[in-house]
């Protein structure tokens, strides 16, 4: 045992020493994605960018496809209790369930109304962001539905993108143009109101906490929940991050513009997770960036297509789940999720 570990920690090693920033390539390798076909430890679509990703990569594990045939892939969330996962694909109205205990794939919710952002309350209640009706809903343990957001101000929502919760019981979310911009994530309609950030409070008050952004996106806390995180999929094209001063945001910032390693293209993070050590897992191009607290992209897993979302799932949340244009992809690795929802 103790030599078969010493032969995977040396291959480890040389294979994470080879994967250089200057000489790491943005394409995945060439491999069956179909898993009939064995892939080599460790998974070279696994790579650190620097020596502080390595200790994420588990040499002994690769990257499994559950799933493929969604149009556009989106809103991973993971379901603790009923040990399932469920995520969106928003073309088709629908959102799709893939069970830990059997690897089986079904369809969750038919209509969905074209949902983009999903997530778990601290009760186990599902909550979604609906670009059909322009709200953000939340699914009772009853079966009914409550409506959370629907309008501020008297105007109506754009297209609310992407969901998180906070402790004290408080929803946050994005609200950019997407869904209302075309006739396929949603229904063609005209803005009532600039793209923003929005909190809404145990009681139901709805604040507006953060604009300015053509395209706010994927929305995360840090750990400690002192520091908010959202992408920018618009012109700017960057992850900005606030201070959390209580129910409201200070000093706001640009925290990262991703790129793609080995071809400096721009890539800007879509929905993304925070790990325990604060680390960001985002969706991206061309697979999923991962960003330390510090803004530094350290690592990079490579997919065959453009990543829109990933959470963390599985027993130990210690399984990323990634949804990628029209599949479903998971690899275990050495970290686990920041928050439960």
């Amino acid at each position: 045992m103790s030599t078969r570990r010493a032969f995977l920690g040396t291959a480890f090693a040389a294979t994470a020493f080879a994967q250089a920033p200057s000489t790491v390539s943005p394409v995945p390798t060439t491999r069956d994605w179909t898993g009939q076909v064995p892939v080599q430890y460790p998974d070279p679509d696994v790579v650190a960018l620097t020596p502080a990703f390595r200790k994420y990569m588990i040499g002994n594990t690769v990257i499994r496809k559950h799933h493929t045939g969604t149009l556009w892939a989106e809103g991973p969330a993971w379901n603790g209790v009923g040990r399932y996962l469920v995520w969106s694909d928003i073309p088709n109205n629908v959102q799709m369930r893939w069970i830990e205990e059997d690897s089986r794939v079904t369809t969750f919710r038919n209509p969905s109304g074209y949902s983009n952002g999903n997530t778990f309350d601290y009760e186990g209640r599902q909550l979604s962001c609906e670009h059909g009706g322009r709200r953000v809903v939340r699914y009772e343990t009853n079966g009914t539905v409550t409506v959370i957001a629907e309008k501020f101000e008297g105007k109506r929502f754009n297209s609310p993108n992407d969901i998180v919760v906070h402790p004290d019981g408080s929803i946050w979310f994005t609200d950019p143009p997407y869904g209302i911009n075309g006739n396929y994530e949603g229904f063609k309609s005209d803005k009532e109101m600039p793209e923003a950030v929005y909190r809404v409070e145990k009681s139901g008050r709805i604040a507006k906490v953060a604009d300015g952004m053509s395209g706010p996106n994927g929305i995360c806390f840090s750990p400690d929940y002192k520091k908010l995180y959202v992408a920018d999929t618009g012109a700017a094209r960057e992850m900005r991050v606030w201070d959390i001063d209580g129910a409201s945001l200070r000093n706001g910032k640009t925290f990262i513009k991703m790129t793609v390693p080995g071809s400096g293209a721009s890539s800007g993070a879509d929905g993304m997770r925070c790990d325990m050590d604060g680390n960001l897992w985002c969706g991206a191009r061309p697979g999923v960036l991962v960003v330390s607290p510090a803004g530094e992209q350290i690592g990079m897993i490579r997919l065959p297509e453009n990543c829109a979302n990933v959470c963390f799932g599985g027993t130990r949340r210690n399984r990323l789940f990634m949804t990628a244009s029209q599949s479903l992809y998971s690899v275990y690795v050495n970290a686990s999720a920041a928050h439960i929802a």
